[in-house]
């Protein structure tokens, strides 16, 4: 029998962990789904238990961790504690995931997919989170050319850059047809990378500038259809030797994931070349990569208050500059430009109150809005317990990153209720 038991490594500070449970067949929440919460030390006694909301969600939970200053240089110790996390709801089979990472003041967002028992499917197998790639042993990025060439037939299929709506991940090296491929949404895709390949706890300028790395490695990947013109059917590999590291099933990270939803369009170009740059990166300690971004490196250049264009200057070249994608796929409709606030109203309003609507058939927390057009204190308030239930800064306010995160989830339970 498990023992209730809080315990905290000594000498430690702290981060805190949510849970997100969802049903793995309609991404819906379910609610009064049970978590034990286990320490990596004492994998017999439960530190804590949680019970999620009408939102699928913990509350955020303070758990032990390292020193920060553990994540601010290379040779340290092991700069997270891991956990382990059972998952029990009625109707649903249980889910556990090992290695649930905490850093130091930082919360840890653990997402949950539940599936129900009543569905044909073989159970998920338990979650297994590696070592961080900062802190295991991945194998080399296998070097490539930053600009594909574009002369031959077939190379080059978009005629634009477009953020697709998913990526299909082949969860393994390219030839290995026995690894499974997962369909993951664009957004969702980069926080796992992102929360794979660098530390939360680095500064925000060093976080965006490797975002801005992630995301044109990826969006190179789309435009130029690399894979799929080798015969394969899938956008991107999970092996570090031929693209970035992504785990099925992993924690992200708040602070990564609130920038990649202000940042999700963007990605690095060069002068005259309409392909996203292709950003191989690497560690810069373990391994070293001239003209490529060191992850360590940037780090410290952070560190001297370089901001993220600086950074990726100094890897990439001064020829370098931030690009926004002409095209995001699977969206009704585009950011009006400017920011929804009490006061605004028209036609984006009244799309905004709709979209907020049919996700408040899933999310009962968010408040049903009459559809008007205009934007009073009411939807304000339903705008503000959107972006709590869906990691945003708590504001009441639709800028660029809430309107695209209500038009993603909008998507996602609209297709369903379509079915």
């Amino acid at each position: 029998m498990l023992i209730l038991n809080r315990t905290s490594l000594s000498g430690s500070d702290e981060g805190q962990l949510q849970v997100n449970v969802t049903n793995a067949r309609n991404n819906f929440p379910i609610e009064n789904a049970s978590i034990s919460i286990l320490e990596e030390s004492a994998p017999e006694t439960i530190i804590e238990q949680l019970t999620t909301n009408s939102s699928g969600q913990t509350e955020n939970v303070d758990l032990a961790a390292p020193p920060p200053e553990y994540s601010q240089e290379p040779d340290s110790p092991r700069p997270y504690s891991e956990y382990t996390i059972l998952v029990q709801a009625e109707g649903f089979e249980s889910v556990e995931v090992q290695g649930s990472e905490i850093l130091p003041s930082v919360l840890s967002l653990q997402p949950i997919r539940m599936i129900p028992l009543s569905q044909a499917l073989p159970p998920e197998e338990n979650i297994q989170i590696p070592e961080h790639t900062l802190y295991g042993t991945y194998p080399p990025k296998i070097p490539e050319d930053e600009i594909k060439p574009t002369g031959q037939s077939g190379e080059i299929v978009l005629s634009r850059v477009v953020v697709p709506e998913t990526i299909v991940v082949h969860d393994g090296v390219p030839s290995d047809s026995s690894a499974r491929d997962y369909y993951v949404s664009y957004r969702d895709y980069i926080k796992n990378v992102a929360s794979c390949e660098i530390y939360a706890t680095w500064p925000e300028s060093a976080l965006i500038a490797n975002l801005l790395a992630i995301m044109s490695f990826t969006l190179n990947r789309v435009y130029t259809e690399w894979y799929r013109n080798q015969g394969y059917d899938f956008t991107i590999t999970s092996s570090t030797a031929y693209d970035q590291k992504w785990v099925y099933g992993r924690n992200i990270f708040q602070e990564i994931s609130v920038l990649v939803d202000d940042l999700f369009n963007q990605y690095l170009s060069r002068p005259n070349v309409k392909q996203p740059l292709f950003t191989q990166y690497c560690d810069g300690r373990r391994v070293t990569c001239p003209n490529w971004l060191s992850q360590w490196g940037s780090k410290y250049l952070g560190d001297r208050g370089y901001s993220p264009i600086q950074i990726l200057r100094n890897y990439y070249g001064s020829s370098i500059y931030i690009n926004s994608a002409e095209q995001i796929a699977g969206i009704p409709s585009s950011w009006p430009g400017y920011s929804l606030t009490i006061g605004s109203s028209g036609a984006k309003v009244r799309q905004m109150q709709n979209q907020l609507n049919t996700i408040a058939t899933a999310y009962s927390a968010i408040p049903m809005l009459v559809e008007d057009g205009i934007f009073g204190p009411r939807t304000a308030q339903s705008v503000r317990v959107f972006q709590s239930v869906f990691g945003l800064p708590v504001t009441g306010v639709v800028d660029f990153s809430t309107w695209y995160r209500i038009s993603q989830i909008y998507v996602g339970i609209a297709r369903l209720t379509e079915l």
